[in-house]
């Protein structure tokens, strides 16, 4: 199975292995080629779950992921196993091991998008408790570089895509209300305070580009890096942003997505694998249409994202899928 959403983990009830999907196809640290041969499932280490999202180096070297305890780890083909590589917050005591690490990850970070600097080898990362990070070609403990905008604190810091000709860092942040660990809160309450921004690292400036976003995801930049696709996960669109003249700041509606999408990512002719995490049933339809019953079921009882995600997906069913468009939207 090609990883396209957010890398999906399927956990075995038998022995609590944790499986990660990899496709073996040729790239550079940004993009997908479509020369998908096949896949394997590599178990993850240390009691670590949920891979996010993955990036290659500039040597064509990795996968490298970031799990559930807060470690970016990468893999090294040749030994057929994981290695640690990175990690965004210098507080470890506790983070590692099989336990629910969704409850420590604003001490333990949670890393969430990855992308290598083609030229640097710099690996950034957006952390959804740390914010905007990077780390040498050698790994190591990852410096921030932005974690607010304008006093507003990033809340729930989620992808991102480098300009490999500037270096600019176009990332979102999905909610400044709920955290990573609430994120069903942010689909159920009709969440708008989702942002995305760019990072100059030539001038250390983060700029807003559009706010007011039902949680933002998965973002990914053109071939020419004269727009931007995006996407909203409550409302399950796909958005193209445009960056450069004569429609720069312009935002357009590409698609209504069949399902809840994750990441983006862009492969080597310029189109654009969006990746559907979960298909979105009645039910949750009518939730996210009536905003209100969110809003109310979270104001009488907090909501234990682990059992409702369990729950849901009880009610919705299982699925994964990966979908091709053009720039324009069209498949």
């Amino acid at each position: 199975m090609l990883c396209l959403n957010s890398c999906r983990a399927h956990q075995t009830w038998a022995d609590d292995v944790v499986l990660l999907s990899i496709p073996r196809f040729k790239n550079d640290s940004s993009t997908l080629t479509d020369e998908i041969q096949e896949s394997t499932l590599i178990p993850l280490p240390g009691g670590a779950i949920g891979p996010e999202s993955f990036s290659f180096d500039g040597n064509g070297d990795g996968p490298y992921t970031g799990v559930s305890d807060g470690r970016i780890i990468r893999w090294r083909a040749n030994e057929s196993q994981w290695v640690d590589f990175a990690v965004t917050s210098p507080m470890r005591d506790g983070c590692e091991g099989p336990h629910d690490h969704s409850q420590k990850e604003h001490i333990c970070g949670r890393p969430l998008g990855l992308r290598f600097n083609e030229k640097t080898g710099d690996l950034y990362i957006t952390d959804a408790y740390m914010g905007l990070l990077v780390v040498g070609p050698n790994g190591g403990l990852a410096s921030p570089l932005a974690q607010q905008l304008d006093g507003l604190a990033f809340g729930f810091t989620n992808s991102l895509d480098i300009d490999h000709n500037t270096g600019v860092v176009y990332f979102t942040d999905s909610s400044t209300r709920f955290p990573r660990r609430n994120y069903v809160s942010v689909i159920i309450s009709g969440d708008d305070t989702g942002r995305l921004m760019k990072f100059d690292p030539r001038t250390k400036k983060t700029t807003l580009l559009l706010n007011n976003l039902k949680f933002p995801n998965g973002v990914a930049l053109s071939k020419n890096g004269d727009f931007l696709l995006f996407v909203e996960t409550t409302t399950c669109r796909l958005f193209k942003f445009w960056l450069k003249p004569p429609k720069a700041g312009n935002v357009e509606v590409l698609a209504q997505l069949p399902g809840f999408p994750d990441n983006v990512k862009r492969n080597s002719i310029g189109e654009f694998w969006v990746g559907i995490n979960s298909k979105r049933g009645k039910l949750l339809e009518w939730i996210v249409s009536n905003s209100w019953i969110g809003n109310g079921l979270i104001r009488v009882s907090p909501v234990d994202v682990t059992k409702v995600h369990s729950c849901l997906g009880g009610l919705i069913g299982g699925m994964g899928m990966g979908i091709r468009l053009d720039g324009d939207g069209n498949g």
